[in-house]
């Protein structure tokens, strides 16, 4: 199972049984939560129990699962087991084809006005989320997105999703560590990480049923790429629906139009299909030398386009700003050609994505995530780990060393008197919380405020002097 996947399960969990049992009569959801929330063990059983006319023992059961796999839960669930009626009913018509109940959207029957091809479908998707990822990352470029910006709604989202962080009173943006991770992750955990955070808004923010939004986004799921389909059974909350996941580039929804178009990126919502064909993550007409222009021609289209190296060097066969962005905010980069990045991984540069909330593990991830199809290859000729194993460790060790040390601003106070005075003003920056480090042995101390520590030791003195004066007074 997918992280993208099991974020959408563990969402999916947390919901009340009533709202399953809605969930379930529509085959569209039953056939998407199938397919993409479980894993095969529970793929096979449920195949295995969707046409019993019985519940299932757990004699039978037994024979399928390990003992050591058999969770406390199933022990307590004995005798038998059954599917949920709903849900199996539901799987039953997705599979078979059966009913009427329109799930999987209705398809015009007449021909569009205007012509959209998938290329054109394809184009527009990966301009909106590039668009929200330069969003993200803080370097938005106008060439790149056509001029669009990212509508007030979507700017919105990622604020409640704690992707990016407004502060100066909305005139400044900065990106959060869950924002680092959501670049870092490939698109279709991007997309899910996005909608879970739509899901989570739409009912307190926007009063829409949860029902609906996510019956709706299981059928985008089951719709098929380059067809229109018909906006004259979808519901209230679906029909709202459309101008919001339009900006996200999920859906191409043509003004003063009863037909919408699904892109790459809602079709595959419940696979594990690339949400962003023929990017330019990895370009076709990649130039190296001859003896190994074959091998990356022939990986074009693959998964991946980082190559690094054990001398720290990387490269990045990619055309595209946004991914070129993404690359420096861990790594120095040198040169820049056509369709090629040069790179090192620098102990600056991976301290200085460390400071900005990234972690080791991340950049790492990322890496690997995007490795190049021939480092995958050799990896799998010679049974070794993608990445070479130093850069790896390096990685985590630069994040381990500057964990070793914090520096904190503040102000070192010494010489302040007799020991008992000492010992006061300790005390009190210690009950007002700016208390750093006490160097008792040398009677100082380091605080993070001074304004309170001047008041404090202008009253101390005032009362010594006052002591002071009484004491003559009483000889006199």
């Amino acid at each position: 199972m997918s992280s993208s996947a099991q974020r959408a399960l563990e969402y999916l969990e947390q919901l009340p049984g009533t709202t399953f049992t809605k969930l379930y009569q529509q085959p569209s959801t039953a056939l998407a939560i199938f397919r993409r929330m479980l894993p095969h063990m529970a793929k096979t059983l449920v195949m295995a129990m969707l046409y019993m006319p019985t519940p299932f023992s757990v004699a039978d059961l037994d024979t399928w699962v390990k003992p050591e796999h058999d969770s406390a839960q199933a022990k307590e669930r004995r005798p038998a087991l059954r599917l949920n009626p709903a849900f199996s009913k539901s799987l039953r018509q997705a599979l078979t084809g059966g009913g009427n109940h329109r799930s999987f959207g209705v398809p015009c029957t007449t021909p569009d006005k205007s012509s959209v091809t998938i290329e054109f479908l394809d184009t527009f998707a990966r301009k909106q989320w590039e668009t929200i990822l330069y969003y993200v990352v803080g370097s938005a470029n106008s060439a790149l997105s056509g001029g669009m910006d990212v509508h007030n709604s979507t700017k919105k989202l990622l604020e409640n999703g704690e992707f990016v962080q407004m502060q100066n009173g909305g005139r400044q943006r900065f990106i959060t560590t869950d924002g680092f991770t959501f670049l870092l992750q490939d698109v279709n955990a991007q997309i899910w990480s996005l909608l879970i955070v739509y899901l989570q808004t739409s009912e307190t923010e926007c009063f829409m049923d949860p029902v609906d939004v996510l019956s709706f986004l299981f059928t985008l799921g089951s719709l098929e790429l380059g067809t229109s389909y018909s906006t004259s059974n979808l519901t209230k909350t679906q029909l709202q629906m459309l101008e919001d996941l339009s900006d996200l580039g999920l859906i191409f929804h043509p003004e003063q139009s009863d037909r919408y178009y699904p892109t790459r990126l809602a079709t595959t919502l419940t696979s594990d299909a690339p949400a962003l064909l023929n990017s330019s993550h990895t370009s076709t007409t990649t130039t190296v030398s001859a003896s190994s222009n074959d091998d990356l021609a022939a990986s074009a289209n693959e998964k991946g386009f980082i190559i690094l190296e054990t001398n720290y060097r990387l490269y990045a066969y990619t055309n595209s700003p946004l991914l070129i962005s993404i690359l420096s905010l861990f790594a120095s980069l040198h040169t820049r050609y056509p369709n090629l990045v040069t790179a090192k991984i620098t102990k600056t540069s991976v301290q200085a994505a460390i400071s900005s909330g990234i972690t080791s593990n991340q950049i790492i991830s990322y890496l690997q995530t995007h490795a190049h199809p021939i480092l995958r290859r050799t990896a799998s000729m010679h049974n070794a780990p993608i990445l070479p194993p130093t850069v790896v460790d390096q990685i985590r060790l630069w994040q381990i060393e500057g964990e070793r040390m914090t520096s904190t601003k503040g102000y070192l106070i010494r010489e302040v008197g007799s020991k008992e005075d000492y010992e006061k003003a300790v005390q009190y920056a210690e009950a007002l919380g700016i208390l750093v480090k006490d160097f008792a042995h040398k009677q100082s101390f380091f605080v993070t405020r001074m304004d309170q520590m001047k008041i404090f030791f202008a009253n101390q003195a005032q009362r010594r002097k006052e002591a002071r004066e009484r004491a003559e007074a009483s000889k006199t």
